[in-house]
């Protein structure tokens, strides 16, 4: 952590001052959903066993588990976590420019 609150040198609002934040920065601690944590968990299983499935098929999986959740909720989590379904993106069949037809 850049900010040292234990640190009696220099108090926490010069450190902030030095780094150019609020000082309410130092201080929030995100609150963090034990129910999303737990569909985030489920979320990474189904997504290393298939890579290939989107959100509309994850959110059939965990129905199927009794997990009743919106298709939306999985497309943030999925997002929080940085994860998205393995597609063929569009415009990955262009030819290159220097080869002859």
């Amino acid at each position: 952590m850049l900010i040292e609150r234990q640190n009696k040198m220099i108090p926490v609002k010069r450190q902030a001052e030095l780094l150019g934040i609020a000082r309410s920065t130092v201080y929030y601690e995100p609150r963090v959903d034990p129910y999303s944590l737990e569909l985030m968990h489920l979320i990474n299983e189904e997504y290393t066993k298939t890579p290939f499935y989107g959100s509309r098929r994850i959110r059939e999986i965990l129905k199927r588990k009794g997990y009743l959740v919106n298709r939306k909720r999985i497309q943030r989590l999925m997002r929080l976590m940085g994860i998205e379904a393995i597609y063929p993106k569009p415009n990955l069949s262009k030819p290159y420019p220097g080869h002859k037809i």
